[in-house]
């Protein structure tokens, strides 16, 4: 078996390793890996594939590897569910008060309750989503 193949079969091993871990530990003697059965490829004797791969290992571990972790630990910035919900706008369709109400948010009736303690909103007015509390709307009048 030719070199740059055992350079291939290890490179597509560290691959299968890496995605099996998730990790980013295997990702870059995997590259190097690669780069060795290039330089393999492109005629180098088998020293220079082997500290091609070092180094480039070492590259790849010590400048890209913190990059990606640090993008791969990043909290996704979208909202889904119901936290997507707050900060919209809502029509109020029943008076909102302590006891009862109700608005139409995204499409849909929500029992709603007023989020300052003691606020009546009329039927017909906009108010603003400030927290959703289970099944229920916390809102208060934009106007």
């Amino acid at each position: 078996m030719d070199a740059w193949m055992i350079w291939i079969l290890l490179a597509v091993i560290l691959a299968v390793g890496e995605v099996m871990s998730l990790s980013f530990f295997l990702a870059p003697f995997a590259a190097g890996a690669l780069l060795g059965a290039v330089a393999d490829l492109a005629g180098a004797n088998s020293v220079i594939a082997v500290i091609i791969f070092l180094v480039s290992s070492g590259v790849f571990l010590g400048f890209v590897r913190p990059i990606a972790r640090r993008h791969m630990h990043t909290p996704s910035q979208i909202r889904t569910g119901t936290a997507a919900l707050v900060g919209q706008t809502a029509l109020v369709t029943q008076r909102v008060d302590a006891d009862a109400g109700a608005v139409k948010l995204a499409g849909e009736v929500w029992t709603a309750r007023p989020y300052e303690e003691g606020e009546v909103i009329e039927a017909g007015r906009r108010v603003h989503v400030v927290q959703i509390q289970g099944a229920t709307a916390l809102v208060s009048d934009i106007e």
